[in-house]
């Protein structure tokens, strides 16, 4: 007899159970999924593990705006891109394979989200000018000695919400130049170096005729990944590639 009380009642709070979760999934309607992205690193001249690996896949998953995963072998990245939303380059690696560099062209086609980072800005692959032209827009041969410098909001958008007017750090202040042949740019940040009057562009959105494409020139070590101006332009960067924004 106790035993079929005990089935009664057990039956009984398993439905509670599910019903409870029934109507808190349906009270909560419009909850945002976590943006799925893949960050890409690896190369030279920055430790891509600490500023990329630790610190800007804390950043994005900060609150549960996005889950990332992050590789530093290009070999990795063809088989996932069909199960994200943002792919993420910071990579100055060669990305070699031609499949995967139509994949990710593909992807962009598709008219899914990239955001393009520092290393990733630069004339990195002769062979891929496809990439500079088509996806970044132009690209960097060189920057000023790493030092402080000025970034400026010049307009107002999604990606630059929350960020200050103008703010400082200490960073590779990029020579980004747009390309007159390449894909056309839209500056919403520009950089300026103490000892110059030279003017680049620093977050800009790379006007794809599907994708959504967002550059930062921005990031070399702790004195820009940790600062809350640039964590705030990271995260709204793939909010808005991800059409969250």
């Amino acid at each position: 007899m106790k035993r079929s009380i005990l089935k009664i009642i057990a039956a009984f709070l398993a439905v509670l159970i599910i019903t409870g979760n029934s109507i808190m999934a349906e009270s909560n309607p419009g909850e945002k999924k976590a943006i799925r992205v893949l960050l890409v690193g690896g190369g030279a001249s920055h430790d891509f593990d600490r500023w990329y690996k630790q610190e800007d896949v804390q950043t994005l998953q900060k609150g549960g705006l996005a889950s990332v995963e992050y590789t530093d072998n290009p070999t990795t990245i063809l088989p996932k891109l069909n199960d994200i939303d943002v792919l993420y380059l910071s990579n100055n690696q060669p990305i070699a394979d031609k499949a995967t560099r139509e994949a990710i062209f593909a992807f962009a086609d598709a008219g899914k989200g990239l955001v393009l980072a520092h290393p990733a800005l630069w004339y990195n692959w002769a062979d891929w000018p496809e990439y500079n032209l088509k996806l970044v827009g132009g690209g960097s041969k060189g920057h000023d000695k790493y030092g402080p410098f000025e970034v400026t909001i010049t307009r107002k958008h999604p990606v630059t919400g929350g960020v200050p007017s103008s703010f400082q750090l200490d960073d590779e202040l990029y020579y980004f130049k747009p390309d007159p042949a390449g894909t056309p740019i839209e500056v919403l940040a520009t950089a300026k170096a103490e000892s110059s009057d030279k003017v680049f562009p620093s977050v800009f959105i790379v006007k794809h005729p599907k994708a959504k494409i967002v550059g930062i020139a921005l990031g070399h070590d702790a004195k820009s990944h940790t600062i809350g101006p640039y964590q705030t332009i990271l995260r709204n960067a793939v909010e808005w590639a991800a059409g969250n924004k």
